[in-house]
Formats: structure tokens, sequence, C-alpha cells
């Protein structure tokens, strides 16, 4: 490689970052200007428990919103004829390998009122955290009580006529390597306590297009895997190592 091809390169990766950056900022700006704008009816529907369906077609829009605003699509694949009846409650279940992650399950359910299970830290963030505090069951990891407390706040959502969305990781895994981190018990035993199905989805794409590190990705279309539907019965262990098995295998044969 000669020197002038070198510093090519070396100009074309600068760029890439520069505009990366910016598009983040755009992320940053577009998602200010989103909550303020759909934040105040959500927090007025959200007082009465029986208008958070009319509170979740606002949430549906900011959704749409921060996804298509930045530049991704996505496509749905069917790995199953199952169907997700409209009046049932589900635990919807997916891998978590970027922030775009969370805009998919509402895009993805019309039908179906999301509750989210997501971390205590996220109520830090301004505007959004006092929206985040009342559509969410928040959880406080380093917190015992905390943890156990989530299958009680999440029962009465589901009475309430709301699905419980989970990312059974727990969290996005540091190590990039890392095709599908181990599961957390808590979706399978809510599924177990409560007799309720849980869908399994498989992300394949926004690891590369959306990661963490602010100097990567690009936009483009994701394409999600609908894996089926995991009737109660069987128990939280084995649950759990079936969904396991049906999320890796997606992942393993995309890469």
């Amino acid at each position: 490689m000669t020197k002038f091809e070198l510093r090519k390169g070396n100009f074309r990766n600068e760029m890439t970052k520069i505009l990366n950056y910016i598009w983040r900022g755009w992320m940053i700006i577009l998602g200010a200007v989103l909550t303020i704008v759909l934040g105040i009816p959500v927090l007025i529907l959200s007082i009465r428990k029986e208008h958070y369906k009319f509170a979740y077609k606002f949430i549906r829009i900011w959704c749409f919103g921060m996804f298509y605003g930045m530049g991704f699509r996505y496509e749905l694949i069917k790995l199953s004829k199952e169907k997700i009846e409209k009046n049932r409650q589900y635990v919807f279940i997916s891998n978590h390998t970027s922030i775009m992650d969370v805009m998919l399950p509402c895009l993805l359910m019309p039908n179906h009122p999301l509750c989210y299970v997501g971390k205590k830290e996220l109520v830090k963030i301004p505007i959004f955290g006092t929206i985040y505090k009342r559509i969410c069951v928040m959880v406080d990891r380093k917190s015992a009580k905390s943890r156990a407390d989530v299958y009680r706040r999440c029962a009465e959502r589901m009475e309430e006529g709301q699905s419980i969305v989970i990312f059974p990781e727990g969290g996005v895994p540091d190590d990039t390597s890392i095709v599908l981190d181990n599961f957390k018990d808590g979706a399978f035993i809510l599924s177990s306590k409560h007799n309720a199905p849980i869908a399994i989805f498989t992300f394949v794409g926004l690891k590369k297009m959306f990661p963490f590190d602010n100097s990567k990705g690009f936009p483009g279309k994701v394409k999600v895997y609908f894996n089926g539907i995991l009737e109660p019965g069987k128990s939280a262990n084995e649950e759990k190592a079936v969904a396991y098995n049906e999320i890796k295998k997606v992942l393993e044969n995309s890469i």
C-alpha cells in the first residue's frame, strides 16, 4: 500500500467518525424534540390505568420517530406460523445489542400495550426519566428487594391489560465478540408464575448498525425474526434454555 493510499484510507476513516458523531448528535436532538412534544400527552393519559392504551399510541409514535428518523427500517421474517392473539397478554423477549432494540417491540405490537422492565438508572435522564418512571417497571439491579418486587409489579401491569417486554440478557455485553449473553431468570419466572406465554424475537443487524461506540454505525434495514411462542407449562429453566437456543441459532446462522 502506497503512502497516498494509506493517507486516503485514514482520511476516509476520520470522515466516517465525524459523520457518525453528527448522526449521534441528531439522535439527541430528535429524541429531545419527540420527548417534549409527545411526553405531555403520555404523562396525562397514563395517570388513569384504563387510559394507558391511549398513551401507548403516543409511545408508539415516539418509537416510530426515533427508529425511522435515524434512518432505520425493518423486515419481519416469521420462522413460526403461530399467531400472537390480540386480547392476550404476553412476555416479549429478544436479544439486546443496541439502544435501538428498545423501539422495535413497540413498532411490532400495535395491539398490545407494552410495559418495559428497565434499569433504574434511566430515571436520571431529564424529562425522559419522568415519563420512563410512569410507564415502565424499574429495577435496581443492585437491590435484591427491587429485583424480587419486579414480579409483583409486572403482574399488576398484566392484570391491567399490558404485555411485558424483557431483554433477558439484562443489558448489552461489554465484550462485542459475545453472540448472545447468558439469560437471567426474570422473564421465565414471570411467565411460569403468571401462566403467561413468551413470544420470542431475534433482532439481527443493530449490533453493527448502531453499536454503543459513537464513532461507528450506519443506517439501514434490520432483520426481525419471529421465533415463535412458548406456551406456559414448562419450568422456568426449561423455558429459558429453549428461548436461548432459539435466539442463538438465528444469530449464529446470520453471521
